[in-house]
C-alpha cells in the first residue's frame, strides 16, 4: 500500500461518517478513528495526536464591504478551494533555493503541482484539481497543515 492509497483511505473515512476503520496487512496495521474534536491515526502501535490549528477570526468593516463592487463579491463566490489531502508540513518550494511552485496571479492548469506536503519524511506533491488563476495562498511556507485544511483559492477558467 503506498501513500496515495493511504490518503484515499483517509479521505473516504472522513467523508463516510464511520467512527473507526482497521486495516491489517502482512507488513503493517492501520487504524483510523474519527472524533468530533480530535483525529487520531494509529500505525504499527504508535499513536500520533493532532490538534486543529486555531485561526483568529477576521472582522470586516461594513463600510469596506459596501465599497467593493457587487461583481467582485460574486467573483469571489465563484472560486474553488484546494484542501490538504493529508496531515503534514506545507512547503511552497521544492528546495530553499528554488522558486515557489505557484504565486498569487499565476495561471495554472489541472494537474500542475501547487506545493508539497511532507508527511513522515515523504514529500507528497499536491496537484491542482482545476484550471484557473491562483487568487489566494492561505498557508505560510513550512507551516503545519491538517487534513482537509484549505490551502489555495483558485478562480476557475
Amino acid at each position: 500500500m503506498d501513500i496515495k492509497d493511504i490518503q484515499n483511505l483517509i479521505k473516504f473515512v472522513s467523508k463516510s461518517g464511520v467512527q473507526e476503520v482497521k486495516l491489517e496487512m502482512e507488513d503493517f496495521k492501520i487504524t483510523i478513528k474519527t472524533e468530533s474534536d480530535q483525529r487520531k491515526t494509529e500505525s504499527s502501535g504508535m499513536i500520533q495526536q493532532f490538534q486543529p490549528v486555531q485561526a483568529s477570526p477576521v472582522v470586516l468593516d461594513p463600510a469596506i464591504l459596501k465599497a467593493v463592487p457587487q461583481a467582485e463579491q460574486e467573483d469571489e463566490n465563484a472560486t474553488t478551494t484546494i484542501k490538504s489531502p493529508i496531515i503534514g508540513t506545507f512547503y511552497r518550494k521544492a528546495a530553499a533555493e528554488k522558486p515557489p511552485f505557484v504565486k498569487v496571479g499565476d495561471v495554472i492548469k489541472e494537474g500542475d503541482v501547487l506545493c508539497v506536503i511532507e508527511a513522515m519524511k515523504l514529500f507528497n506533491e499536491i496537484e491542482s484539481e482545476v484550471s484557473g488563476t491562483i487568487v489566494k495562498i492561505l498557508i505560510d511556507d513550512a507551516s503545519p497543515v491538517e487534513f482537509d485544511q484549505p490551502l489555495f483559492v483558485i478562480h476557475p477558467s
